[in-house]
């Protein structure tokens, strides 16, 4: 089984929404980064830019097959993790050490529309 965190939110595309006060760190599972293999490139947006839950936001790319990456709740982006673009293969190599987006949540209420770890984990074994 792949590694759920608790405490995190997840979005059954995959992503995971890690809170901090206002402000969140968005990534890719454990499950996901296992599913697409070797990652070789990570597509991100730039700072300031703004999303709705669910609107794509970016993609993972490994050499085996590419994945839209979807924002799991509304938000602003505070900032992108520069370390994935030389070194895409940290999200193989820990994916919750190593967010994609850290983003200002702008309706925190869509939070209750995400699994808890349990959830996460039952969606997975589906």
């Amino acid at each position: 089984m792949a590694k759920v965190i608790e405490g995190l939110y997840y979005a059954e595309s995959h992503e995971y929404v890690k809170v901090e006060g206002d402000v969140a760190y968005i990534g890719i599972t454990d499950y996901a980064q296992h599913a697409l293999g070797n990652v070789v490139y990570v597509d991100m947006p730039e700072a300031d830019d703004e999303f709705e839950a669910e609107e794509g936001f970016g993609a993972v790319e490994s050499v085996k097959a590419a994945s839209d990456l979807n924002s799991p709740v509304s938000c602003k982006v505070l900032e992108v993790n520069e370390a994935l673009e030389d070194q895409p293969e940290l999200l193989n190599q820990d994916p919750y050490a190593n967010w994609i987006l850290k983003v200002e949540l702008t309706n925190k209420s869509e939070l209750d529309n995400l699994m808890d770890a349990k959830g996460y984990e039952e969606f997975c074994a589906k």
